[in-house]
């Protein structure tokens, strides 16, 4: 590979000054948060992910009060009569009418059985357990591609350390209905099972190498890794960066839209990445990983950085005049995401190379 883009340090001022004793502020003028568009429950999904992230880090101390707040967050938005969180709510702390996205249904999932399968915090865990088994039985019906996947996701990460019977029940039919989707939608010409591509693409792929790999299924792990492969190759320019499905969407008989390329689409690449190199090895998928994080740092069709690492903000992407000024939380909470999947990966490198390879490393 070509020289690395630079590892930087835990930065979480944007962050803060985008939450507070709510939730996380979804939008943003500039660096600014807008009080206008209030909170969405997608967000503080992704914001609970880096805390966990962050507490590796930072250690747990750092991120606690974050973490709880984002859990009280999911709880209030959970609807009991439903079976469904809501998403979106004002800055006073009302909820907004109307059915929610099944996306936020999926993103909370996710986030919560994260929570259950790795923060330190025993009671935060029993918290989002609790959280968890009362959405399943609706999320587990949910019929939106993402958000399906989302949910498997979550179940996954349940299953790693507080397996129980309904959320292998969820994660054995979700993963069946992922697959047949794509074995009945896709073709070897367009590897989607719908006729255009959107946003976040690569979380169905991801989804599918997960539960292959847990299932000890070859078709549905091939599966999610032809998938991949076709999104690698779609989204990789002929000079050799990442160059995204931009906010114009790419229907199966048009041409790929450019412009707005989203920070979504680069973190959700480097996640898919991450778990096909962790399933097969292939140092293909750890150079997409490396390509997707090169994306914020301005390696990407205008050579513009993205992220703003010293504050730990990000703007909201890449225009064809360029960068998007506003610094909204789904584009910092991406690079925060991705940064960290990064400094993971090449910690693992590092503590799993040959000795003498770090002795010489160390000597330079």
């Amino acid at each position: 590979m070509s020289e690395l883009a630079p590892l930087h340090a835990v930065r979480r001022q944007h962050l803060d000054a985008l939450s507070d004793d709510v939730g996380v502020m979804q939008h943003a003028v500039g660096p600014d948060p807008d009080p206008a568009h209030g909170y969405c429950t997608d967000d503080v999904a992704r914001a609970l992910h880096v805390d966990l992230l962050h507490g590796r880090e930072l250690g747990w101390d750092a991120v606690a009060s974050s973490a709880w707040r984002n859990v009280r967050f999911l709880g209030e938005a959970f609807d009991r009569t439903t079976g469904r969180f809501r998403n979106f709510r004002r800055a006073d702390g009302s909820w907004l009418d109307g059915t929610a996205s099944e996306d936020s249904q999926g993103r909370a999932m996710w986030a919560l059985g994260a929570t259950i399968g790795g923060a330190p915090d025993p009671a935060l865990a029993k918290a989002a357990s609790r959280l968890f088994a009362s959405a399943l039985p609706a999320a587990q019906e949910l019929g939106a591609l993402r958000a399906r996947a989302s949910v498997l996701l979550g179940c996954e990460a349940v299953m790693r350390t507080a397996e129980t019977a309904a959320a292998a029940r969820a994660y054995r039919i979700l993963a069946d209905g992922l697959r047949a989707t794509f074995e009945t939608g896709a073709t070897i010409a367009w590897r989607w099972p719908e006729a255009c591509l959107t946003y976040e693409n690569a979380l169905p792929a991801q989804a599918l190498i997960v539960a292959g790999r847990s299932f000890d299924s070859h078709s549905m792990l091939e599966r999610g890794l032809e998938v991949l492969d076709w999104l690698i190759v779609s989204q990789t320019d002929h000079s050799g960066h990442l160059s995204p499905v931009g906010n114009g969407w790419w229907a199966q008989d048009g041409e790929k839209s450019r412009f707005d390329q989203q920070p979504i689409e680069a973190t959700a690449l480097l996640l898919a990445a991450e778990s096909a190199y962790e399933a097969t090895g292939d140092g293909r998928y750890r150079a997409a990983m490396e390509r997707a994080y090169a994306w914020f740092l301005g390696d990407n069709d205008l050579e513009l950085p993205v992220a703003i690492p010293e504050r730990g903000a990000c703007f909201d992407g890449l225009t064809p005049r360029g960068v998007n000024t506003n610094q909204g939380a789904e584009s910092t909470l991406m690079w925060l995401i991705a940064l960290e999947h990064i400094r993971a990966l090449r910690t693992r490198d590092d503590t799993q190379a040959p000795m003498s390879k770090r002795l010489a490393a160390a000597a330079r």
